[in-house]
């Protein structure tokens, strides 16, 4: 954290790595922002997850509601968007958009009516490639899952996440639009030049949408993710509280293979694929996490019964393979000094992560 900082790549941030049964190590690094009058980073500064928001509130909901028989992974995503009748996508399900093998890309919004656009833009668009079989990672299938949330609910994903799953795990920090009275708390996020947000998704198409969104916009702290990658270390259990039953969590979190079996993804969490840096050397073959462009990202590995996460204030965008080593660096020295196994037993770390 000390070397991403001088070099660079961040002002700040904090790791925390835990197990089933809770902390292991937590520490605060450096400043919110880089200059040298900012505040220090805590270990209860809210960060902007990013796309950590895809696992830890759209799939989740999709999960639940799947859970509850209100829908299936396995249906037509046209039973939930009568926009795409006729227009090709017949054959495109649920599972596709959870496991980015849709063969939609990202476009462009209309501001006057963004959502609209984004639900008749990829009813409209040509799929590429072959469905379920080509890996792409794209916004708009978690754009369109959360408005299959609303659809299915009848409530916004916002609601519906922090009825279900954060005020009962205690998370009291999560959630979509952080209250004007922790602003003082919340990590900025810097754009292109000078530009810097507080408490606004750092994601544009997030905020065009009004600030909830599928792919982006729940803020969070470390300790309350913590109390999340428990929950689903414990089988959708935390404190005696349930919040998912074991087969969903397992459903969710078991290999799904595209590219020919050279990307394996779960149902939208990453298990191994070019986004999988995160899992650094000596974590299971079967661990799996997800990334935030805003410099967020969380691995959790069933098989040791350990998960860490790393929150920072991304200062260099430009820098992209520096940062996923650095990534990658972070969770392979926690896996050395937390996975209850001998190094002996470890994977060999791949891709020069040390």
């Amino acid at each position: 954290m000390e070397s991403a900082i001088r070099k660079g790549l961040i002002s700040g941030g904090v790791v925390h790595v835990g197990s089933r049964d809770g902390l292991l190590f937590e520490k605060a690094y450096g400043r919110i922002a880089p200059e040298p009058t900012a505040r220090p980073v805590t270990t209860d500064t809210i960060f902007d997850l990013a796309s950590l928001t895809k696992v830890v509130a759209t799939t989740t909901a999709v999960m639940k509601l799947a859970e509850e028989g209100k829908l299936s992974l396995v249906d037509p995503v046209r039973r939930w968007f009568p926009e795409m009748e006729g227009k090709g996508k017949d054959d495109l399900l649920v599972l596709n958009l959870l496991t980015h093998t849709s063969g939609l890309d990202d476009f462009s919004f209309d501001p006057a009516a963004p959502l609209q656009s984004a639900v008749t833009g990829a009813a409209n668009q040509k799929l590429k490639g072959d469905l379920g079989s080509r890996f792409h990672y794209a916004d708009i299938n978690f754009i369109l899952l959360a408005e299959v949330v609303r659809r299915v609910s009848g409530e916004p994903l916002d609601v519906y996440t922090a009825k279900r799953f954060y005020l009962p795990l205690g998370m009291k920090d999560t959630g979509f639009h952080p209250p004007g009275e922790k602003y003082d708390r919340i990590a900025p996020t810097f754009g292109d030049g000078a530009t810097s947000m507080v408490g606004l998704p750092q994601d544009y198409p997030c905020r065009q949408l009004g600030g909830v969104a599928g792919h982006a916009g729940l803020f969070s702290t470390a300790g309350d993710l913590a109390l999340f990658c428990r929950m689903i270390l414990g089988d959708g259990v935390l404190g005696g509280t349930r919040v998912l039953e074991e087969r969903t969590v397992r459903q969710m979190t078991a290999p799904y293979f595209s590219r020919g079996g050279k990307v394996i993804r779960g149902l939208g969490w990453d298990i191994a694929s070019p986004y999988s840096t995160p899992r650094g050397g000596f974590f299971s073959r079967a661990s799996f996490g997800h990334t935030g462009y805003s410099g967020t990202s969380l691995w959790i590995d069933g098989d040791a019964g350990i998960y860490v996460i790393l929150l920072t204030s991304r200062l260099d965008y430009r820098k992209k393979g520096e940062f996923n080593h650095f990534r990658g660096d972070l969770s392979t020295l926690a896996a050395e000094a937390f996975r209850p196994v001998s190094l002996g037993e470890l994977e060999e770390p791949e891709g020069g992560a040390l």
